[in-house]
């Protein structure tokens, strides 16, 4: 009796140690703080909006320019942001690899981390801007022949390119964003234990513009604009969607998230989201002569914070609203408002 008393007691102590084991990591991803996380491009990083973190001014070569303002921060989703966009990444420098951009690894290798550290809540990836979509590249083609009466409107010599480049950019999104999951799922998480968006871009340009707009730090014609507003970022937003689709994450379209606001569209720019052309001669403090060239006007043609702070906004509201898909779109009362589908911007 006594040794079937010790082997029970042995074995009541053996299964409270098991349970204590079982339990100690479930307690500990309890007691870790929520984060909200948000990785890609210059859209992401906060390019545009100003004070951006410590080491990604342009210190031993980092441009990211993470900043303090970007819409990671103005969610309300988590307890913690964390920002792991860079200005300037393609879908490459978010997936797995070993390349660097901006002397920074791989964005998904660095969620694992961040997953392990916090309890993440919620991924929003915004990339496929640097890849085949090329909209840098676009908006100085759009420049030069604005400035050369010479070269035909870059309307007409990129717009029949756009189908094929957004078919190649999307290919690139979709690696991207499986990589994201399989970080995710690296660092223990379950997929739907967390809400994966994958979001567009806002496009910065519209053709209805203030007089000279040349002079005025919009340098491209109103048609060329007009384009870029109502077939090029449609086009990218609708390449992403697809891509949401495919992987079963959730899409946010941010095409008319400043419509109304874009650059060179108010008599003040200060009233306006989204930057004109920008020179920053601090870039040489903190970048050294590695600043001249694009870097003195990285800033161009992105979200101002006042932009940011609205879009962060919206985002939040989506995630919580639990659809599928929605677009961001600003009213006329200087806010931006979640709208529950998709939406083509207005001619």
């Amino acid at each position: 009796m006594r040794s079937r008393s010790l082997l029970a007691m042995l074995a009541v102590a053996a299964a409270a140690a098991l349970l204590g084991l079982l339990g100690a990591p479930a307690a500990a991803a309890a007691a870790r703080p929520t984060a909200v996380v948000a990785m890609g491009d210059s859209a992401a990083s906060g390019e545009g909006a100003g004070d951006y973190e410590s080491g990604t001014r342009g210190e031993g070569g980092d441009w990211c320019h993470r900043s303090a303002h970007a819409y990671v921060r103005r969610t309300g989703l988590a307890a913690e942001a964390v920002n792991l966009a860079c200005s300037g990444a393609a879908a490459a420098d978010v997936a797995f690899g070993p390349g660097t951009h901006n002397t920074e690894g791989s964005q998904a290798q660095r969620l694992v981390d961040v997953a392990a550290r916090y309890q993440v809540t919620t991924v929003v990836l915004q990339v496929g801007a640097n890849d085949d979509a090329a909209l840098t590249g676009t908006g100085i083609a759009c420049i030069r022949a604005f400035l050369n009466p010479r070269e035909p409107p870059c309307r007409g010599t990129l717009g029949p390119l756009v189908a094929d480049r957004m078919g190649a950019t999307a290919a690139k999104v979709e690696r991207a964003v499986r990589d994201v999951q399989e970080a995710m799922r690296r660092a223990g998480y379950a997929d739907g234990s967390y809400e994966l968006v994958l979001a567009s871009y806002a496009s910065p340009v519209t053709e209805r513009m203030v007089p000279v707009q040349g002079l005025q730090g919009c340098p491209y014609s109103k048609a060329d604009a007009g384009w870029g507003r109502t077939a090029l970022f449609p086009a990218l937003s609708a390449a992403l969607g697809g891509v949401a689709q495919r992987t079963g994450t959730r899409f946010l379209d941010m095409t008319r998230a400043t419509e109304g606001f874009e650059a060179c569209s108010r008599a003040l720019n200060s009233q306006e989201w989204q930057r004109r052309i920008t020179v920053d001669p601090q870039a040489f403090v903190h970048g050294g002569l590695d600043a001249a060239g694009y870097h003195l006007a990285q800033e161009s043609f992105h979200p101002t914070a006042g932009a940011h702070a609205e879009m962060g906004r919206c985002v939040g509201d989506f995630v919580r609203s639990g659809a599928p898909a929605a677009a961001c779109v600003a009213g006329a009362d200087g806010r931006t408002h979640l709208e529950g589908t998709v939406l083509a911007p207005a001619a």
